[in-house]
């Protein structure tokens, strides 16, 4: 009966302090769980994306001389491989030839087992297919006819029925078995598709170690949404399929590389929830704390009067659980139910991570149950009206300032050679988490709070009644004076202030540079909004295409340097537009300036400048396909090009390369703000099907690094929400629930003569200095987090960014929410300040 009386008392009497620490158990609460669910939906994205990346999950090569009996697991096709010494055909009366070349024969159902991994151009899908590039080499077009050239094999002309794009060229012309090293460096260039019963007609008398067979799989795709586990699992079956092989096949496990890649991106994904989930989390249940903490002195009263009255220890145990129960239950049911129409909204699922409920449970405990059962004495009780006690020992010894240090000289050691996040041990099979790396931002995270606590703690009395004076006037003494004895409930105040608006601000700067950088490595990836190459069209021609607003050719061929085939590429040095971030050394106007100003300078790679042991100024001789020798000089480093590989590469004049050996040209095309997949279509449609046109929407939803691939605008959607109602929350529910507090000190003073205005001087000068320092100090702290955050992370970032990303307009939200928190826990105070004095001393 006395655990209802009491509680019935709390929810009548107390139901704004109950409220408060409801919603922020149920803050504490929420984020998790919706991250959760933004884990859980991101790896199972991520394991989707892999699956329909890889359009053969297995190739199955028969070993020389060997016969593969066992039956192959789901869908199952054989495909031969003939080697071939060129394709030829006659066009316009001119003889067109090529170099060396495969011929691959196909089950008539084929494309429709496979669907990614043959793309119709031109044509229809039955008979002999060309592949797009040899069709462009043979000036070839569907009902042309080419002639094959093979081995020990008579000449034989067959009739083109289409041309077809191989978009996974790299994985179906793989060696099988091979180490990565010993891979082809790239797909032949000259392809043709035959019907089955064609290349055995043309095939079936050449040597054997002209040919090969493989047999393509699709495996069952009902697997485990984590990519760690479904790469265990598609490891695992094709690990068993070649110990029953028993030497007659080789595994070539595609899908089981696409999920292994898949692995760092989930993990990264982890990374994130860690570093944009735990801080909140904190700042929820400091939030929680400091709202039963404000209620401290009147709980403390209440119990040490029950006391009196005999009151057993042991009932109030019962009531403090009792309490705990109420708020903690209520809270956590509330939280839950936030995350899951949060995850509804955004991730198409309402299942939360219930775990987080068992940790609103213990935020309960530890921030309503203990607190009240501190006190319950009358000792207890009046000790808050005797002498202050002690500073704080972390105030005493400095922790903040160690803190700070530590975390600026962890980040110095890890920062040297750059951050890796996720591990890949040579050798194993699984991945791990540097969390190692996690000690900067988390330390300078606490030193920051701590170190904003002292600052207020210690503010100078002359600095209070410097500020108070314009809202005070004479009584800026005096109430220097009143705030200065407040310091404690202050610095809370300002202080978890601060951190919300740093919170704010750095979630919302990462976000803004995730996004930022998500494009810039889909530019990457493509070359700009939209790419053509192998095409005869001019650049006045594409500039022409609605919805083209700039155009700009890139010359691309192969050339090797030593024995080393890379990539070379011609640029317009005045005229290309590319971030800092691409260059080691300089800017991207100064490196480029050295292209202008010499013909023959030559960008190298990283990995190059320290394989050949290059000084600026060197002479490089580039060797071409065919046997010529070009001379460059060695004028600077570049570490990311757009289409350009991740390992080495070369950029060099275009005039002087098209001077030198003459190139194919690639376009890139800016877009006027027309959806660049629409142009990419208007392109495809006026320059045929031998050009190859690609956009940056399409591929940064196939291609991504680490998790840029990933759409996180659920997740920014989340965190951005949750930062700003925690930031209103911090700035007006603490002062309310603080100036709730000293209803009787301002009772008093009204009963000895002091006017509503006098007090509201009071009320106003507190509120100026909490915003003050949530302003100034939160923001200082959010920008040091928004670049160590952004550091720390760089492993996400693809190049790392040049600049942070700001959103202003979100920044602007959070002023004005905060502002607006602010007035109304001060306009609310004075207006309670002017009920009689007497009315309110009764009520208390």
């Amino acid at each position: 009966m006395l655990i209802l009386i009491w509680l019935r008392g709390l929810l009548t009497r107390r139901t704004g302090r109950l409220l408060a620490a409801m919603a922020g158990i149920a803050l504490a609460v929420a984020l998790p769980a919706a991250l959760g669910a933004f884990l859980a939906s991101a790896k199972a994205t991520m394991t989707a994306r892999s699956v329909q990346r890889v359009p053969v999950d297995w190739q199955v090569e028969q070993q020389p001389g060997q016969i593969v009996s066992v039956p192959m697991p789901g869908t199952s096709r054989r495909v031969d491989f003939a080697r071939i010494d060129g394709f030829e055909s006659h066009q316009a009366g001119q003889t067109l030839t090529t170099g060396a070349g495969q011929v691959l024969g196909l089950p008539a159902d084929y494309a429709a087992t496979f669907p990614g991994e043959l793309r119709m151009l031109a044509g229809k899908a039955t008979g002999p297919l060309l592949a797009q590039q040899t069709a462009a080499n043979l000036h070839a077009a569907p009902g042309s006819a080419v002639t094959v050239r093979g081995p020990g094999l008579p000449a034989a002309t067959v009739k083109v029925a289409g041309v077809v794009e191989l978009p996974a060229a790299d994985s179906l012309f793989q060696r099988v078995g091979a180490p990565p090293g010993a891979q082809p460096q790239a797909p032949p260039d000259n392809v043709l598709l035959l019907p089955s019963a064609d290349w055995h007609r043309l095939f079936d008398g050449v040597p054997r170690d002209q040919v090969r067979t493989q047999f393509h799989v699709r495996i069952d795709h009902r697997l485990p949404f984590d990519p760690a586990v479904a790469y265990g699992t598609v490891t695992g079956r094709a690990r068993n399929l070649e110990e029953r092989l028993a030497g007659t096949g080789l595994v070539g496990d595609n899908l089981g590389a696409a999920l292994g890649a898949a692995r760092e991106d989930a993990l990264y994904s982890q990374v994130l929830f860690l570093f944009l989930g735990v801080p909140g989390v904190v700042l929820a249940a400091l939030l929680t704390g400091l709202v039963t903490r404000a209620g401290a002195p009147r709980r403390t009263a209440e119990q040490a009067l029950l006391r009196i009255r005999g009151a057993p220890r042991g009932a109030f145990v019962r009531l403090a659980l009792a309490e705990t129960a109420l708020v903690g239950v209520a809270g956590v049911l509330a939280g839950l139910g936030v995350a899951a129409v949060a995850g509804w909204a955004m991730f198409g699922s309402a299942w939360v991570s219930w775990w987080a409920a068992v940790l609103g449970l213990l935020i309960a405990g530890g921030t309503v149950l203990l607190p009240t059962l501190r006190a319950t004495t009358v000792t207890a009780a009046r000790r808050p009206i005797g002498r202050p006690g002690r500073s704080p020992a972390w105030l005493r010894y400095g922790l903040d300032l160690w803190l700070l240090a530590g975390s600026a000289v962890i980040f110095w050691i890890t920062s040297r050679n750059g951050y890796q996040l996720v591990l890949v041990p040579e050798g194993l099979p699984q991945l791990s988490v540097d969390y190692w790396a996690f000690a900067g931002p988390a330390l300078l995270w606490s030193g920051a709070g701590l170190l904003i606590w002292r600052l207020i703690r210690t503010l100078p009395g002359s600095f209070v009644t410097w500020t108070a004076r314009p809202l005070a006037g004479g009584l800026a003494g005096t109430v220097s004076a009143m705030l200065t004895r407040q310091r404690a409930p202050l610095a809370r105040t300002a202080t978890l202030a601060a951190l919300a608006v740093a919170f704010a601000l750095s979630t919302s700067v990462f976000d803004a540079t995730y996004r930022q950088q998500a494009q810039v490595d889909a530019e990457l990836t493509n070359g700009a909004d939209v790419t053509v190459s192998q095409t005869a069209a001019s650049q006045a021609r594409l500039t022409a295409v609605p919805g083209v607003s700039r155009v700009e050719p890139l010359q691309h061929r192969f050339a090797y340097v030593g024995s080393d085939l890379q990539d070379l590429y011609g640029i317009r040095p005045t005229t290309t537009r590319l971030h800092d971030t691409y260059f080691v050394g300089g800017t991207a106007h100064q490196i480029l300036d050295r292209l202008a100003h010499r013909a023959d300078a030559l960008l190298v790679s990283q990995e190059t400048v320290n394989d050949f042991q290059l000084r600026l100024g060197d002479q490089i001789r580039l060797r071409t396909e065919d046997g010529k020798t070009v001379p460059f000089h060695y004028a600077g480093i570049v570490t990311e090009f757009p289409t350009a590989p991740r390992d080495s590469f070369l950029v060099a004049n275009a005039s002087y390369l098209a001077h030198q050996m003459p190139t194919d040209t690639t376009y890139l095309i800016t877009t006027d703000g027309t959806p660049p997949h629409r142009v990419a279509a208007e392109l495809r449609g006026r320059l045929g099907p031998t050009a190859k046109v690609t956009d940056v929407e399409t591929s940064r939803q196939v291609v991504g690094s680490s998790l840029t691939a990933v759409d996180l605008s659920g997740l920014t959607a989340i965190e951005l929400g949750y930062a700003l109602a925690l930031a209103g929350l911090a700035t007006g529910l603490l002062l309310i629930l603080g100036f709730a507090e000293r209803r009787r000190a301002y009772a008093l003073a009204r009963v000895l003569g002091a006017s509503p205005r006098q007090l509201g001087s009071f009320v106003w000068t507190e509120v100026l200095l909490v915003g003050l320092v949530a302003i100034v100090l939160g923001t200082a702290c959010g920008w040091a987090l928004s670049r160590m955050l952004v550091a720390v992370l760089s492993g996400v970032f693809d190049p790392p960014p040049d600049t942070l990303a700001v959103p202003w307009t979100y920044l602007a939200a959070v002023a004005g929410l905060g502002l607006a928190a602010l007035l109304a826990a001060g306009a609310a105070t004075v207006r309670a300040a002017r009920r009689p004095p007497l009315t309110v001393l009764r009520d208390l």
